[in-house]
């Protein structure tokens, strides 16, 4: 398979062109090709397997490409040591030196450069500063929370300025309440610093938190490359729209095509939608995402433009929202979200409505 990813409006920080890896019979790079635009924060997003963490590897010069191109600044790295490509990385385990202070954490990159000591001690100041920790210079690193050591772990990658900074699944070994807070405060210290993020995790709310661009990887391949509010509300494909919780994938047939548009059964409802290309004149099968929370039940199903038969199966209570499983006429299996109860307990004939509007037309 081949994906070429969206081009930024202006040069690119970092290229990949048509680049693959394999690990014996498992693809982590299958001819991947995306552009990455300076002072972004670009987020790898995918399941376990799907070559985030290899990917990420690979632009830092810890592995090398089987085939393709990796450019930094326009020039191919491929004979750059990882140490000449001027990269920042912070992993998911911290790496903080436990027997140092803080300080001399944060200082670390700066004196393997040979920086002069005032010129290093101006930087450490500024960087605890930029990561909320100012006062902290002289605490024992091994005395220091999950958080406030992730954060020391940030400003030591930042303290020499790279020209990227590479992140990997940074967040994940902290509990949910810190690792909420850290995601706000690492979005703000991107902004702050203006350094490009490189991002790998398998959250997705962490992506959508926190992103500019996401690339939502498939098995070395990018599904998808967007910005977040359009990944979550306008999917392309199957495997995106499966991805992201709270999102139904319904199967409709393509009935007829004509001026432009074509009509779609939908458990044999007809709906209507503006084609996106013209060619397609076989009927065949369409796939629909909708998100949960766009469905109705109750009152407000019956006023919305399309209903569709279904039958009551479950209803999940999730503290915030309670889902609502149903089953369509056709067997088709979807979930409604919503604030509170919509419906009685048990198993019952209900309508479910939606505007068409919110139905979106799958690629595959």
């Amino acid at each position: 398979m081949h994906s070429d990813c969206a081009t930024p409006a202006v040069p690119p920080i970092l290229e990949l062109e048509a680049v693959s890896k394999r690990f014996g019979a498992t693809v982590t790079a299958d001819r991947l090709s995306l552009k990455v635009a300076p002072g972004a924060f670009f987020t790898f997003l995918g399941p376990s397997g799907s070559g985030k963490s290899t990917i990420l590897r690979m632009i830092a010069g810890l592995e090398r490409p089987d085939a393709g191109r990796i450019l930094i600044d326009g020039r191919d790295v491929a004979a750059v040591p990882p140490w000449r490509r001027n990269l920042g990385m912070v992993f998911q385990h911290y790496a903080v030196f436990p027997h140092m202070r803080v300080a001399e954490n944060v200082a670390y990159g700066l004196r393997v450069r040979s920086t002069p000591r005032a010129s290093i001690e101006r930087r450490v100041d500024e960087m605890l500063e930029l990561v909320g920790l100012p006062g902290f210079r002289r605490r024992d690193a091994a005395t220091l929370s999950g958080g406030e050591q992730q954060r020391v772990a940030l400003a030591r990658a930042l303290a020499p300025a790279p020209r990227m900074l590479l992140l990997d699944e940074p967040l994940s070994a902290l509990d949910d309440r810190i690792r909420r807070d850290m995601q706000s405060e690492l979005k703000h210290i991107q902004r702050r610093s203006g350094t490009t993020f490189l991002y790998v995790t398998h959250d997705q709310e962490e992506a959508l938190t926190m992103s500019d661009r996401i690339a939502v990887l498939d098995r070395g391949v990018c599904a998808q490359e967007d910005a977040p509010e359009a990944l979550f509300r306008r999917p392309r494909n199957r495997f995106v729209a499966s991805f992201f919780r709270g999102c139904n994938v319904l199967d409709a047939e393509i009935k007829a095509i004509a001026a432009n548009r074509m009509q779609v059964l939908v458990a044999g409802m007809p709906v209507d939608f503006p084609l996106a290309t013209e060619g397609t004149t076989a009927p065949s099968q369409l796939g629909l995402a909708i998100r949960c929370e766009n469905l109705r039940l109750g009152r407000s199903a019956e006023a919305s433009p399309l209903r569709l038969a279904a039958r009551l199966e479950e209803i999940i209570y999730r503290g915030t929202n309670v889902d609502h499983v149903l089953r369509l006429a056709d067997g088709q299996k979807l979930t409604a979200t919503s604030t509170r109860y919509e419906l009685g307990e048990g198993a019952m004939d209900v309508v479910v409505g939606c505007d068409p509007a919110d139905l979106v037309p799958l690629d595959d």
